[in-house]
């Protein structure tokens, strides 16, 4: 199954290839083949790279899933409190060989959406946190207010959200994604018990980031 986030760049890669391969006629048979094996990688990685598996969103109730397939890459506190009651940061980084499709944490209304212009740092640099492109998503369901921003990287330049301001979000649903490598934040409330560790994967919409 294929992700619809990705049909224009499908077709553009698919063009570019057809026209690559035709070209590749007028060199000698060497490069003829050589041309044609990285016309089909390159037709393979994207097929690839814009798979969209389904997923079986848990029936435990009061958690918060993975938006992001990836690994954790950060568990820390977040902002300038020095006490226990603290917000908690929670960074997934995706490799160009994640699944790339993102999807809701919790179900709830959405309260806040911004796109943030910035740079293309790479994604597991923590400065790309708040200097890359970026966009911010905030989800309240009236016990709980949680944050995510999707995080463009060095190769990730174009970010997907279908989110509208005031709609009602469903846990596990599929929001957009982010192409090319890149990685998502979550800044949790300090209600929110976070049950993963750095270093764990994760699969958008299955893994429980935490309980509240």
């Amino acid at each position: 199954m294929l992700t619809s986030y990705g049909y224009s760049t499908m077709i553009k890669v698919f063009l570019v290839c057809m026209i690559l391969s035709a070209a590749a006629m007028i060199f000698p048979a060497g490069a003829q083949i050589a041309i044609l094996l990285t016309v089909g990688m390159t037709l393979l990685f994207t097929l690839y790279f814009f798979r969209d598996p389904k997923r079986t969103t848990p029936e435990e109730k009061r958690v918060i899933l993975a938006p992001a397939d990836g690994k954790i890459i950060l568990v820390q506190p977040h902002g300038q409190s020095t006490s226990t009651d603290h917000q908690t940061l929670v960074s997934i980084f995706m490799s160009p060989f994640n699944v790339h499709v993102n999807r809701i944490p919790l179900t709830g209304k959405v309260i806040h959406l911004r796109y943030c212009p910035g740079k293309f740092l790479m994604a597991f640099d923590n400065k790309s946190m708040e200097s890359n492109e970026r966009m911010e998503i905030g989800i309240d369901n009236g016990e709980i207010e949680v944050l995510f921003s999707q995080v463009s990287g060095f190769l990730a330049r174009r970010i997907v959200c279908t989110l509208q301001r005031g709609e009602i979000a469903r846990i596990g649903k599929r929001f957009g994604m982010i192409k090319f490598g890149s990685r998502v934040d979550l800044i949790l409330p300090p209600s929110a018990k976070v049950n993963v560790q750095p270093g764990q994967k994760t699969r958008a919409g299955e893994t429980i980031i935490a309980h509240y």
